[in-house]
């Protein structure tokens, strides 16, 4: 019976799987291995190795390497740097720019006989985090390395690398990333600047505009995205994106006036514009026509970074609401006495942990060779950028009129936090990119036993394995992964929880698959929460990693660590069964049509549909 269920289980699949848009195509691919946690968490399996143990890769000359900039860098930014003056200016001040170039802030990656100080990412993630005190000098010098020069760190040839490199560290050549026009945001491939092969051979001629690209106003080597036309397999030409390094002294490189922003108003931004560039063929970025893939994994490879950055932020905010919190009294109690404050800085607390671990975790994957981290560092920007804006609204809140005021300093962090949930890939697309990635890689387990119950004689270990699993399952003699191995016997309730969850969302993804298939891609209400439910199983296997490490290191703050950590989980599992409810629940679905149909109609309305309450 059972046997009999799985075979039209995944023949009906089959069928809606046959009938999609061409759109979806990509979710066709077969099976995959992955050593991404997230990816076979959608599987409702366990891959431990990028997450436990929590990652340890500084050797000792690289503590101490880091150990000698982290006290001049926190020193400038607590005694030199000036934030509010820089907001004044509307731009980093001069002397402060100079600075960190002496430091070494602008090249911190350029190997160090290219100019730079060489770091690993783990080392990067550190100095970020303190340069997170200040969002405005943040962005300048992330748009400078993180995005800016980093197709040529990550795609560069020798002969590029020799070039540019010295110039964006030592030369003080300020650089950016130009990707956005005004027609394409999020859509990466509509992009309408185009390059085009001179007659010679020798240049492409580069026309097109890019809005909102930081440092575009003074950054001499731009990495310039644009369409070019390539030849097709059957011959005909097909447009792709490729990029270009492009230098502002080729000429036919100009910018407009700075944009007047909500916030990070020390940050640069402009409009740039190439009219009739030439650019020689040898400053092609990772091949022509390859240009899509150099951007992503820019923005891919970038992305950890900004969760050390908001970590900084939030520890700065943090501070602010602590000190206040500790002094101030009213009704005769200092207010870190009430249940109200208390939990506000309970979680302040928590959300920093989560999104330190984050940053630290992805980092330490990264500087250990891992290839599979795309989709983890996508999380981490989300949910870093989401929870600094919580710690800060909740910050301002407990300092009440005083945390409104200009001169405190957090009304700043605030404007300037809310660019993050938007620049670098929305939230929301994230959302989608996180979602899709894991349906895909799990739709790949789902088509190769579609295709092994057409032979099934030839492939009869599979099937029987795929049953044997189900029915064990449903009995409830399987409890599925287990975590407990991996961490602190003092968590091995929380890693039992979750172990269960891991079962439960694969189980969740399958049914999602098998109801909707391609159809997916269209079901956002569904991927939204998907994507959330995702996000916390993933922040609590890290957190338990890193409370897990503490723990056994017996670190002062163990203890603190294992209330964050249970805390977390217990919170993070509650959401997490939300969700994969809400997407299968018959009433939750329904209440994703009322909401559309809600959308729709304040669209054609053009506003509010209802006129006030007195009818006039």
């Amino acid at each position: 019976m059972l046997l009999y269920f799985l075979n039209r289980l995944l023949s009906n699949s089959a069928v809606r799987f046959a009938s999609e848009k061409d759109k979806a195509k990509k979710l066709d691919k077969g099976p995959q291995e992955s050593q991404s946690f997230v990816l076979n968490l959608f599987k409702g399996s366990l891959q431990s190795s990028q997450v436990f143990p929590y990652p340890e890769v500084l050797n000792e000359d690289q503590t101490e390497t880091l150990k000698a900039l982290l006290d001049p860098l926190s020193k400038f930014f607590s005694e030199v740097n000036n934030p509010a003056k820089n907001e004044e200016l509307e731009a980093v001040e001069p002397s402060t720019l100079e600075q960190l170039w002496e430091m070494g802030l602008f090249a911190l990656q350029v190997p160090v006989e290219l100019g730079g100080l060489g770091l690993n990412n783990t080392q990067y993630a550190r100095l970020v985090e303190l340069v997170g005190s200040d969002l405005g000098v943040a962005i300048t010098l992330g748009a400078h390395q993180s995005i800016g020069f980093k197709g040529i760190l990550l795609f560069g040839t020798p002969e590029q690398k020799a070039k540019y490199l010295p110039r964006v560290s030592t030369g003080k050549e300020f650089a950016a990333f130009c990707l956005t026009e005004p027609s394409s945001g999020s859509d990466a491939g509509s992009i309408k600047t185009r390059a085009v092969l001179s007659p010679d051979g020798k240049h492409f001629i580069l026309n097109g505009s890019k809005i909102w690209i930081s440092n575009g106003g003074f950054a001499e080597i731009m990495t310039v995205f644009a369409q070019t036309p390539v030849k097709g397999e059957d011959g005909k030409e097909v447009d792709k994106v490729t990029a270009f390094i492009v230098e502002r002294k080729f000429g036919g490189v100009t910018s407009g006036p700075p944009e007047k922003k909500m916030g990070i108003k020390a940050s640069n931004t402009t409009e740039v514009y190439y009219e009739d560039v030439k650019v020689p063929v040898e400053n092609v970025l990772g091949g022509v026509g390859g240009g899509f893939k150099v951007a992503m994994n820019i923005l891919n490879n970038g992305r950890f970074g900004m969760a050390a950055g908001l970590s900084g932020t939030m520890r700065v905010v943090t501070k602010k609401a602590v000190e206040h919190a500790n002094n101030r009294k009213q009704f005769g109690k200092v207010i870190n006495s009430f249940g109200a404050i208390q939990e506000k800085l309970a979680r302040m607390a928590m959300l920093h942990y989560v999104t330190e671990s984050l940053a630290f975790m992805i980092s330490g994957n990264m500087d250990s060779n891992c290839k599979d981290y795309h989709i983890e560092a996508a999380i981490s920007k989300v949910f870093a950028s989401e929870a600094a804006w919580y710690v800060t609204d909740e910050g301002i809140q407990i300092l009440g009129g005083m945390g409104f005021m200009r001169d405190c300093g957090l009304e700043k962090i605030m404007r300037d936090l809310r660019i993050f949930r938007i620049f670098e890939g929305t939230n929301d697309i994230l959302r989608l990119f996180i979602a899709l990635t894991g349906i895909q890689f799990a739709g790949g387990h789902l088509k190769e036993l579609q295709k092994a119950f057409k032979n099934p004689a030839a492939n009869l270990t599979l099937i029987l394995d795929e049953v044997k699993k189900r029915a064990v399952r449903s009995v409830g003699l399987d409890s599925g992964p287990e975590l407990t191995p991996y961490v602190h016997p003092k968590l091995a309730a929380e890693a039992a929880t979750v172990s269960k969850i891991i079962v439960e969302f694969g189980q969740a993804i399958e049914k999602v698959l098998i109801k909707y298939g391609k159809g997916i891609i269209d079901e956002q209400f569904i991927l939204s929460r998907i994507a959330n439910a995702t996000i916390d199983v993933y922040a609590t296997a890290v957190v338990l990693s890193r409370a897990s490490k503490s723990l056994k290191s017996n670190l002062p703050s163990a203890e603190h660590e294992l209330l964050l950590t249970q805390l977390w989980t217990y919170e993070a599992s509650e959401r997490i069964r939300q969700n994969l409810t809400a997407i299968s629940n018959g009433e939750k679905v329904d209440s994703y049509k009322k909401l559309s149909s809600l959308s729709k109609n304040v669209c054609e309305h053009e506003g509010i549909v209802q006129i006030n309450p007195l009818n006039f």
